[in-house]
């Protein structure tokens, strides 16, 4: 058979299945963002929190140059400002709030880890030359990093499936349903999600194929892009278990030092000055920490005590974040016996997350915890739970990509 005439592998075709679904979900989801707000105006301001009014009125951005910047404007806020500072004027950029903690002011870019800001200032650097404004052309690299991110994320999780027909299905189910789900628009933000989400899976795809220096690789880059990289170092130690026996001598070596990792990196963040200054803000401004299991326990009770007031606007984000936590869970024990890898990443992750203070965010940290949607795909070999499942999440989305667009609260 002529080489022209040869059909495409199947890998070849499930990866332009991807490009579709993913060109076709970042079209719509921008072309959504731009065009919302000339159809309408939400009420301010936005009373989901005790803090979101001052933070939600009409001229709240106007202290926030990061923020007000008209280029992609709808794709930046809230955290999008610190990851912008960073990226293009460095830590301590005198445009950003600071904060007095450990004795000193601390500008507030010093609680987010530099993993995303290099990669969106490398991004950034060619773009810049189209002459964009700094501050454009570093929300424009930052939304290439994180829809090129999102598309290897896709690419990871079909890996990870395996390459038997069916689990390629249940791959390409997985990789929809995490960009529709109800906060996969920050897929396409500036925001960390789909940098983070695209590096851990690729790691552990390396990790399976024996492939410990790659991995290794990937687990710094994990680890420097958000806190809870650490949390590699559960189903990197599994798999370098598992795969003891079978391994020589070298490859052994590797994989202890692969799955040690993401402790070094982290520890080695920790105890630099910008570690320092991590820890220093995070308590004193954000008022989040490490494993601080009883001010998670008070917050969560103070949580439910918000969704069952009578303000409705609490009542529906906390249902959101509590159900964003449950189906976390339900993913980590449905893939456990298929993908333990897996199941044992993103319950590391949602353990981190639980219990760093506050039951805020969740539905967002949700995205990192990629259990969840390779249990939502196994559910979605029914094609009532596919199609259901679909159209809810979709008009979920809709709702709080909508939020995000008008500076409203959302996770």
């Amino acid at each position: 058979m002529d080489n022209a005439a040869r059909p495409p592998s199947a890998q070849t075709a499930t990866r332009r299945t991807l490009i579709g679904i993913w060109a076709a979900w970042a079209a719509a989801l921008l072309v959504f963002q731009a065009i919302v707000p000339m159809r309408l105006e939400l009420t301010r301001p936005d009373s989901a929190l005790g803090w979101t009014p001052n933070e939600t009125r009409r001229t709240s951005q106007n202290d926030k140059p990061y923020l007000v910047e008209p280029f992609l404007n709808a794709q930046v806020g809230w955290d999008s400002e610190f990851y912008l500072s960073i990226a293009t004027a460095g830590y301590d950029d005198p445009l950003v709030r600071a904060v007095k903690a450990g004795g000193r002011m601390l500008s507030l870019n010093y609680a987010f880890f530099p993993g995303y800001p290099i990669a969106m200032a490398i991004a950034a650097w060619p773009i810049r030359w189209i002459g964009l404004t700094q501050i454009a052309g570093s929300t424009l690299g930052g939304v290439v990093v994180s829809l090129v991110a999102a598309l290897f994320a896709m690419f990871a999780i079909v890996e990870l499936t395996g390459k038997d027909p069916d689990n390629r299905a249940d791959g390409i189910r997985a990789a929809t349903y995490l960009l529709i789900f109800p906060s996969g628009f920050f897929l396409a933000q500036v925001f960390t999600e789909s940098l983070f989400l695209a590096l851990a899976l690729w790691c552990l795809v390396f990790a399976r194929r024996g492939n410990w220096l790659a991995a290794g690789a990937l687990a710094i880059g994990v680890t420097l892009t958000r806190a809870t990289g650490v949390a590699l170092v559960v189903p990197l130690a599994y798999l370098a278990w598992q795969a003891w026996d079978s391994a020589a001598g070298r490859a052994r070596v590797l994989s202890i030092l692969a799955a040690a990792v993401p402790v070094i990196v982290f520890a080695a963040w920790r105890i630099s000055p910008l570690g320092q200054s991590f820890a220093a803000v995070e308590q004193a401004w954000f008022g989040r920490e490490f494993l601080s299991i009883g001010k998670s326990f008070y917050n969560a009770y103070q949580a439910v005590v918000q969704m069952t007031s009578k303000n409705t606007q609490a009542t529906i984000y906390f249902a959101l974040e509590f159900a964003a936590i449950a189906l976390a869970a339900a993913g980590c024990i449905g893939v456990a016996r298929r993908h333990p890898d897996i199941a044992l990443f993103s319950a590391a992750v949602l353990v981190g997350s639980l219990t760093s203070g506050y039951i805020q965010s969740m539905v967002r940290y949700t995205l990192t915890m990629p259990a969840t949607f390779f249990w939502l795909a196994q559910l979605g070999r029914r094609p009532a739970f596919d199609r259901g499942w679909s159209f809810a999440s979709t008009l979920l989305l809709g709702m709080l990509a909508m939020l995000f667009t008008f500076d409203m609260w959302v996770a």
